[in-house]
């Protein structure tokens, strides 16, 4: 059961000085609070909301996040991260994301992040309203 993936979702961001570790870069771990703001803006702009769909009883959570980093972030770099969507299972999603330089399209970071919906008690669930994602 596998939808096309949906076009990329666009989000700006630049890199504040907190987030880089003492070699100046941004610290690996900063990577995915992008990725996961990033995600949350995809899922708003298709007329869903992250906090209301747990609200309902439906729990997205992340099973598998697979980061390629190319190069490094460093302080007051501004980038685009590019989030697009496709379905694998009635209970699973897959967002291809990437983190490229808003000038150059540099690609710092390519991710594959498997999203399974689940219960408050870890039992798979179908998500209807993902219907709207694609």
């Amino acid at each position: 059961m596998q939808d096309s993936i949906t076009p990329p979702h666009s989000i700006n961001f630049s890199v504040r000085d907190y987030e880089c570790d003492m070699q100046g870069i941004v610290n690996n771990s900063v990577y995915q609070n992008y990725l996961e703001h990033a995600r949350h803006a995809f899922i708003k702009s298709k007329g869903l909301d992250f906090a209301e769909i747990t609200k309902s009883g439906i729990h997205l959570v992340l099973m598998k996040a697979e980061l390629d980093y190319k190069r490094s972030l460093k302080s007051s770099d501004a980038f685009i991260v590019e989030t697009s969507v496709e379905r694998t299972s009635r209970f699973k999603f897959v967002f291809h994301q990437k983190i490229l330089n808003i000038e150059s399209k540099t690609v710092y970071l390519t991710a594959k992040m498997t999203i399974a919906s689940i219960t408050a008690n870890g039992k798979p669930i179908v998500f209807e309203a993902a219907n709207q994602l694609f």
